[in-house]
Formats: structure tokens, sequence, C-alpha cells
């Protein structure tokens, strides 16, 4: 191979044409060779590349052409002249800081050159905006040949928010676990390629057990956006979003006959954001029919069962009042028309309908199941129903289990006329207490705390002596859970 080393080659005639090989022929520039072109370039492909230049601009400047310019506007408006027009120039610039909306950029006219066919003054008022303009010729001038924004290819930003107890899960997600009033705060509404919406779990406070061969409480309303649907979860902007966590019903107080045995429903739980979710308390369980009418259970996030003492079959109280998209719950059992035991129903659960006593010589009825849900790792259970209650031969009669996870184990203890309360989540719910052969109140099993669980119904002392008041189980308090994506 032959070498020629020269410092310049020159066509024969000044101004002329100098020609490099013939056609077909192939000159190969090695790595690491740097061409410098400091004139015009033809024929290496379409007019409108830019070289851009690294140094940004912060104060106004006349553009070369053939230059790419970040400009920064955050100190302030700046004007740039434009370089005389000539056929193929190309200038461009691009929004540095993102502030051309509060700092413009005028692009000034050289001379008569037009930008656009027009004689005005550009500007430049879009954040993030990048544009590159060509010359084209006297009657358009500068015409934009590209425009962009930062945001065409944005960068993940993800949701920071404060309140409640925080907890990581699955690596990537945080979970915000209110089991009392609070504010959920969010200080960054992330975007759609991150995260910019939450999940949640609402949770209503259950409704306690009626009083004397009772039926179950129904557990607090559930409502849940987990996992997110093809819809995406609960949007979030950069603000605070109250929080309430309904507490369960009490129990009624007053023996019989001078007061009302029907257990009193639980509180609704709600998550202010850009939508109200609310989940309604749960109805209270029937009691003993004195004054009348309060055999049947009430109406709730989930329904109230009916007294086994209730003089005619009664249906329980409905569940899914009042009425949501999804059924936030179920209705308590039926119940009533007396018989041997006198046998409660069960309280609805988020996940089935009450128990109803099959026949009048039955145990209690076993609340409605929770519903199971791993928004926060731990898999619970969540608004179990709570049992019914039964009487036999003068003594305390078993009573039903309470609904989903653990809210009791099996019938009450021998003599017992209680049913357990209902579901199981950060607390279970606990089972009734033993019945004494006569006399002696026979109290039934509270909710679980923090379940929405549905309070046992409290059972029957016996028929000598005294008759005591037979309260039913406190209704499981609720619970507010949001869940999103933070990195």
């Amino acid at each position: 191979m032959s070498e020629i080393k020269v410092n310049k080659i020159s066509p024969r005639t000044a101004c002329g044409t100098t020609t490099l090989g013939d056609s077909g022929d192939t000159f190969t520039i090695p790595s690491g060779v740097t061409i410098t072109n400091n004139g015009t370039a033809n024929g290496f492909g379409a007019t409108g590349a830019v070289n851009w230049q690294t140094t940004v601009k912060t104060s106004g400047f006349t553009a070369v052409a053939g230059e790419g310019y970040f400009v920064n506007t955050t100190s302030g408006a700046i004007s740039v002249n434009l370089p005389a027009g000539t056929a193929g120039a190309v200038v461009g610039f691009k929004d540095y800081a993102n502030t051309f909306d509060t700092g413009n950029v005028t692009l000034v006219q050289n001379g008569s050159d037009k930008i656009g066919g027009s004689t005005v003054n550009a500007t430049l008022s879009t954040e993030g905006q990048a544009v590159t303009l060509v010359f084209i010729d006297s009657t358009q001038g500068w015409l934009v040949t590209d425009s962009g924004l930062q945001s065409d290819v944005p960068t993940a930003e993800f949701i920071a928010a404060t309140g409640g107890t925080i907890t990581t899960v699955c690596t990537n997600f945080k979970v915000h676990t209110f089991t009392g009033p609070g504010t959920f705060c969010v200080s960054a509404a992330g975007n759609a390629a991150g995260s910019n919406t939450v999940e949640y779990l609402v949770v209503a406070g259950g409704g306690a057990g009626g009083a004397d061969l009772g039926g179950g409480g129904g557990a607090g309303g559930f409502r849940t956006v987990f996992p997110s649907p093809a819809s995406g979860g609960l949007p979030v902007t950069a603000t605070g979003y109250p929080v309430t966590v309904g507490a369960g019903g009490a129990p009624q107080s007053s023996p019989n006959p001078t007061g009302g045995a029907r257990g009193n429903s639980g509180s609704n739980s709600v998550f202010t954001g850009s939508s109200t979710i609310t989940s309604a308390g749960g109805g209270g369980g029937g009691g003993a029919p004195v004054p009348q009418g309060e055999g049947a259970g009430a109406n709730g996030g989930s329904g109230g069962g009916t007294s086994g003492y209730a003089p005619t079959p009664t249906a329980g109280g409905l569940g899914n009042q009042p009425p949501t998209p999804v059924s936030q719950g179920n209705n308590g059992g039926a119940g009533g028309g007396a018989g041997s035991t006198y046998p409660g129903a069960g309280g609805g659960g988020a996940g089935a309908v009450g128990g109803t006593p099959p026949n009048s010589s039955s145990p209690g009825s076993a609340g409605g199941a929770g519903t199971q849900l791993n928004i926060d790792s731990n898999n619970y259970y969540w608004a179990g129903g709570g049992g019914g209650s039964a009487y036999t031969n003068g003594n305390g009669g078993p009573g039903g289990i309470g609904g989903g996870g653990g809210g009791g184990t099996d019938f009450g203890p021998s003599g017992a006329g209680t049913g357990s309360g209902g579901g199981s989540a950060i607390n279970s719910g606990t089972a009734g207490t033993t019945g004494p052969t006569s006399g002696g109140p026979v109290v039934g099993g509270a909710g679980g705390a923090n379940s929405g669980g549905g309070g046992g119904a409290g059972g029957h002392g016996g028929t000598s002596g005294v008759q005591p008041f037979n309260k039913g189980g406190n209704g499981g308090s609720g619970i507010v859970i949001i869940r999103y994506k933070f990195q």
C-alpha cells in the first residue's frame, strides 16, 4: 500500500474543483480521526441539524447559524438575535431550566428576515420547550422544523406522603395504616411514569350484638381498590386528605323490659380523596323484642342478624346500605318464630350473608364470613359478622362463631348462650362468656379491634331467680389503609 503525505490539496486552477477518486471508490476514515468543517457541506444529508453548545446562555446573545443553545431564563426574560438568513441556515433553542413560561425568550429578526412569514418577533413561552428553525427563503424566512417538550420523555416521579403508621411492603410500596382519625398528607403527587394513584381499604366499625337471645352484629362496610383495576387507583394531588375511622357499635346496656335490646350500629369510616370513599357502619344485631320492633337486625354496611326471640320469622338487616357501586357488605341472617332454643341469626359479613338457623332447635348461627385481603402483607380477614345466640332448657345454649378468620374458635363453651365476635384483623374477635345454669349474665364476644367485625349476641342466663340483662358484644372498630408505589 502506497502512502502520500501532504499538508494541503488544492485544485490546479483558482476556485476550481478537486475530485477524490472515481465512481465506485471507497475512502476509509480510521477510528480516532477528526474531520472539521469550517465551510459549507453539501450532499451530506438533509439540512436541519445543529451543533449543540454546552455553555448555557443566561443573558441575551446573537445566535450563529448551525448552532443550538441551552437557554436558562431563571433570572428573567432575554432576547436572542437571529443570524442573517441564508437558505439552509439552521439554529436551535432549548429551555434549560423549564422556565420559558415565566422567563420568555424573544427571537429578534435580522433586518427584513421573517419568522414563519411574519415580520413580528417570535416568543418562546412554553415550559420545557425545544425548537429548531431553518431559513428557507424571503417569503417565509425562518420555519420551525422540530419542536418538542421535555414532558414528551418524562422521568418517573413517585408519590411521597405522611400520616398514620407507615410501613414498606413488597420492596417498592408504602402502606399508611390509620387506626384512628388523621390526615394523609401528600407532599409529591408523582406522575404516570412512576405513581400518581393510591390503593385503599376502608372498613367501617361493626355493629354490636343484640341482647338476650340476640342476633349477631353486622360487619362494617368494606370498600377497597386493591389491587388496582385497569382504570387505576384513586388519583392524588399534593394536599392533605382527611381520614375518619369509625368506632364499633356499643351494645344496649338497659335491662329488659325497660329498654331496647338491639345493638347499636357501628360508625362510618371515610377517606376523603379526589373522590370521597365512605364505608357505612355495620347494623346492630336484633335483641329480645321489648319494645316491639327491635327483634330484627339493623341495616348497615352489613346487616345485623335477627333475634331468636322475635315472635315471628323476621328477615335480617339489609347490607350495602346506603348502596355503593361495588357492594360493601351483605344481609344479616333471618330468625325468630320461637322454638325450643330460640336460635339467633348471624350478622352479615363482607364476604357472605349472616347465617340463618336451619330450625327452631338449632344452635345460634355463625356470622357471615369476612373477606381476606393482603393489602398490608398480613393477609388478614376483614369485616366478619358476629355470631347469634341460643337458649336450651332454661340454660345458655351454644352460640354461633364469628365470621371469618378466627373471631372465636367454635361454638361457645358448654352452656354459653353467646355468639363470638366477628372478623380477624389486627386483633381477633373474642368468644362469648360461659353461661351459668341459672342467673348471671351471658355476654356476647366483641368484634376484633380495627377489623370492622360485628359483635356476638348476648345469650340467656337461665330461668330461676331474677333474670339478668345479657348484653351483646361490642362491634370492632374500623380501619383505613392506603398503599402506593414510592420507588
